[in-house]
């Protein structure tokens, strides 16, 4: 193995580790409720109301696509009325979590890695520290929670939209009978389809506001290093969520699989 293999392998160990500190360090001042209430609110909006139009075009979209998609195979096998099962199944567990995810972390992972990364560069962290505030409490912590809580609503939002657009596109434009398509919806949808979905988000929500907090407060001098540091940011949250939905899909269907 040569120097420069080993030099990132190391490289990405250390990061690995400083962000586990950071996750130890934000989830220990959020039991002991050091937490920016104000800001809470704010990033609340801010991840979740601002947020809106992006979910609601890729949930719409997304459900209309593969609603088409699934009708134009199984209509080759004469299974119209299941399309919207699929669809329902595949949202709820799969593609409303992670495309929900992906949208958050390119608008939202960006935005925080920026905004704490001009905060370092322009000093103002260590300004913090001078009035004895400490930046994991005053930045980190609200964002986090906010995401742990705005995730899931988001993504019970594109899931919903994603099964209505596709009724409509199936019932109204493709002709599937209505009344079959929307048993067999509820018929094969399991309780645990739902909770899948909604644990992934939870989780996605995490992930997305750690890495945007840990790049933003480990970013490099001047502009450069705050761009360059929001690229990463939405580069590593995106890959994150990746390798984690086949993890978590693995597990949760052996964990939930019986509910």
């Amino acid at each position: 193995m040569n120097l420069l293999a080993r030099s990132w392998i190391a490289d990405s160990l250390e990061g690995l580790g400083r962000i586990a500190l950071l996750a130890k360090e934000a989830v220990g001042s959020l039991f002991r409720w050091k937490v920016a209430w104000s800001d809470l609110i704010y990033q609340i909006y801010f991840m979740g109301v601002k947020s809106q139009s992006v979910i609601l075009i890729t949930g719409a979209f997304t459900g209309m696509v593969l609603g088409a998609q699934t009708y134009f195979q199984f209509h080759k096998v004469r299974m119209d009325t299941a399309t919207l099962a699929v669809v329902s199944v595949s949202m709820c567990s799969e593609l409303g979590p992670v495309l929900t995810g992906l949208m958050v972390a390119g608008r939202v992972g960006a935005a925080i890695a920026a905004e704490i990364g001009t905060m370092r560069v322009t000093e103002q962290i260590d300004a913090l520290r001078t009035l004895a505030t400490h930046p994991v409490d005053y930045l980190v912590v609200p964002r986090l929670l906010a995401a742990h809580i705005v995730l899931p609503l988001l993504t019970v939002e594109a899931i919903c939209l994603g099964i209505g657009a596709a009724y409509v596109v199936g019932v109204f434009l493709l002709g599937i009978d209505a009344t079959y398509s929307w048993y067999n919806m509820l018929k094969y949808t399991d309780v645990a389809d739902v909770a899948v979905g909604i644990i992934k988000a939870f989780i996605y929500g995490g992930l997305v506001a750690l890495i945007g907090c840990y790049k933003g407060l480990h970013c490099g001098e001047g502009a450069e290093g705050v761009g360059r540091a929001t690229t990463e940011s939405v580069v590593a949250s995106s890959i994150s969520i990746l390798i984690a939905n086949f993890f978590l899909t693995m597990l949760l269907n052996e964990l939930l699989g019986g509910v």
